[in-house]
């Protein structure tokens, strides 16, 4: 999520700095045999639409489309609201009977207090007075009631605030760079704490309430789990190596049954710079040797990795946040590996352990699972949390045949010894990309969000937002798993775990949906014109109804691609994954991404989260003149866009989606 940066990618000597080309992959060929799901005939196209009969990969545009195929499900019957089309209105659109709402943006008081200065449509608010707004880029999100006479009209609303644009933060952009300008920029990341609550049928942000804060990349943290006091997490100001400060580029989230909050940072390491040449770790990492996006380093030698060589292996964690306590400390959670965190989906299994899902979002990554060694209890509360510390990580491995294994990232196993460079588990989890190498598991087309059927245990689904080096020279080549060369328009994925347990070793897997347009016939691929179309998706989240939820983030460059032509804004879709029929349901802003999505426990109110509106196609606006691309969503032509969280309910007070 956020802005691509070439940087992903390759260093400035044009050196590999991530998974593009070290291992083998399970297939190179084109024509290989793809797992499927079983159709749901009677259905028309069903479920899942892929099986577990095989079939070459160029005869699909054939098999969806039997022609003996049933009636299909009567989709109103499912989801009833009227779809919206494609649409390039800077604003954001939603069903007739549907209402959005932008209520807490960019600049907006947190409510520590209610004295704080608001937001200059200049951007010229100070570092201090950034610490107290709300941060840029809105991202993940979660709703934690706090009152359970009123749980769906009164609770604490976390959200992620990604990276930043120096064009929109500062007046005057990049020119006149300062200490002062660094820790602004450090403001604005980080995690919001508010508190909201619906007064009638509006909701406000409650200020000033006990609850409300803002963590950013100079909070406090404590370290748990194996590698707490490694020599790799010592830094000269913490020689202990158990306490960090802060956390940046916080991406997805996660949230547990013990009511805290998991923030997961993703694209960490485009911050941290070093010009004496990475080492093997870095590369694996991409720590490059310049950044003209940021430019932290430049003041803040934490961020100099030339002079705080161990400071990087402190971030690329998920952390953990208590957001009914504004003083506690949050913990970063080493147990479940270090890598570009897209989210973490937490699952109790049916034998008690508590499992997080978690994704590498980046070209050839791959997919994780953490299973605890101990037991969820809800009589001890928070004090779960100590689950998370102790377990075993997993990364996953996609066969040709639709049958899959959680391969153990343990030390002393599957190659992660002394002799690779691995001299205990600390070691592991620091360096958990090159664990899994070893290990052999499949690369994936960028593993985003991850999300948990509520209604059928052990059901867990993945986007994979697109992958465009897929298949080219150099490149590894497709797979059953990642069936696209030029992947530009993403896939769902999805697996059962064996037995239904998450904690299972083994699963059964197929896709949901190869994504995007295609070129022959104006609809998804494999969806047999079940639905609208979407591309990259993104964001995804099952409701309390068990309807699935998916955003796209297609990049502002990419929509200008023929390929691209036509499909308009990035939007929210809605399915039923056991019929198989996507319908949108939303289009946002010009240039914005659609992501950050939560229910209130009784389904009646969305919160969804728009990043980056009027991003240029280079992600970096220009500061003499913001609203070139987009105004919203104050549509001021003297303010410039800003990122906004929005509640959406229906009109009629009834359930989302239904």
């Amino acid at each position: 999520m956020g802005r691509p940066k070439a940087v992903y990618l390759k260093n400035d000597k044009g050196e590999n700095i991530s998974n593009e080309t070290d291992n083998p992959v399970f297939s190179e060929i084109l024509e290989k045999p793809l797992s499927r799901r079983t159709m749901l005939s009677t259905a028309g196209m069903g479920a899942g639409l892929l099986g577990l009969f095989s079939l070459p990969l160029a005869n699909i545009a054939k098999a969806v489309a039997p022609a003996n195929a049933a009636k299909p499900l009567n989709k109103d019957e499912l989801i009833r609201f009227k779809a919206v089309p494609f649409s390039t209105k800077d604003d954001i659109v939603v069903p007739e009977g549907y209402e959005a709402k932008v209520f807490y943006r960019w600049g907006d008081n947190v409510g520590i207090n209610n004295n704080m200065p608001e937001f200059k449509l200049d951007a010229s608010n100070t570092a201090d007075e950034q610490a107290t707004q709300a941060g840029m880029h809105h991202d993940g999100m979660a709703y934690f009631p706090i009152n359970n006479a009123t749980k769906s009209t009164n609770g604490l609303l976390v959200m992620n605030h990604e990276y930043v644009d120096n064009g929109l933060l500062f007046p005057d952009g990049d020119n006149n760079w300062s200490l002062e300008k660094v820790r602004k920029s450090q403001n604005a990341m980080g995690i919001s704490v508010i508190e909201v609550q619906k007064d009638g049928n509006e909701w406000k942000v409650v200020r000033p309430s006990k609850f409300a804060r803002r963590i950013t990349p100079y909070t406090e943290m404590v370290i748990e789990g194996p590698a707490k006091g490694n020599d790799l997490m010592k830094t000269e100001a913490d020689p202990k190596g158990e306490v960090v400060f802060g956390t940046m580029q916080n991406c997805a989230n996660g949230e547990t049954p013990w009511g805290t909050y998991l923030t997961c940072e993703e694209n960490w390491s485009d911050i941290f710079v070093k010009t004496a040449g990475a080492n093997e770790l870095e590369k694996r990492y991409g720590i490059a040797s310049q950044d003209a996006v940021y430019r932290w380093n430049e003041f803040d030698d934490r961020f100099n990795v030339d002079q705080t060589p161990n400071e990087p292996n402190r971030f690329g964690w998920v952390v953990e946040i208590d957001p009914t306590d504004p003083t506690s400390k949050p913990i970063k959670h080493t147990a479940l590996g270090r890598f570009k965190h897209e989210g973490a989906e937490i699952v109790i299994a049916p034998t008690g352990e508590v499992v997080a899902y978690m994704g590498d979002d980046q070209r050839f990554e791959y997919i994780y699972k953490f299973v605890s060694n101990g037991k969820y209890d809800p009589a001890k509360g928070k004090a779960n949390s100590k689950l998370l510390d102790d377990g075993t990580l997993y990364v996953a491995r996609f066969n040709e045949d639709g049958t899959g294994e959680w391969i153990p990232l343990v030390f002393g196993q599957n190659g992660l010894t002394k002799a690779n460079g691995f001299n205990n588990q600390g070691d592991v989890v620091i360096n958990a990309r090159k664990a899994a190498d070893l290990a052999n598991a499949t690369k994936m087309d960028r593993p985003e969000w991850i999300s948990a059927n509520p209604m059928v245990p052990g059901s867990i689904y993945c986007t994979l937002t697109n992958n465009s080096n897929r298949g080219k020279d150099g490149y590894p080549g497709i797979d059953a798993a990642n069936p696209r060369a030029n992947n530009l328009f993403g896939h769902i994925i999805h697996w059962d775990e064996k037995d239904g347990n998450s904690a299972s070793t083994s699963f059964n897997w197929d896709i949901l949906v190869l994504a995007g347009k295609d070129k022959t016939q104006d609809r998804n691929h494999l969806a047999n014109n079940r639905g609208d179309l979407f591309g990259s998706p993104d964001g995804l989240k099952f409701d309390h109804n068990g309807l699935l939820w998916i955003q796209t983030d297609v990049s502002s460059s990419t929509l200008n691609m023929n390929e691209y032509e036509g499909m308009g804004n990035n939007q929210m879709l809605v399915v039923d994954p056991e019929e198989g029929y996507f319908k949108r349901f939303l289009t946002g802003p010009n240039g914005a991404e659609v992501t950050g999505i939560a229910f209130t426990p009784d389904n009646k109110t969305m919160f969804i989260n728009i990043q980056h509106p009027g991003e240029p196609a280079d992600g970096n606006s220009d500061h003499g003149n913001p609203n070139q691309f987009s105004s919203w969503p104050d549509h001021n032509p003297k303010g410039r866009p800003r990122a906004a969280t929005v509640v959406i309910q229906r009109t009629d007070n009834g359930d989302i989606g239904l």
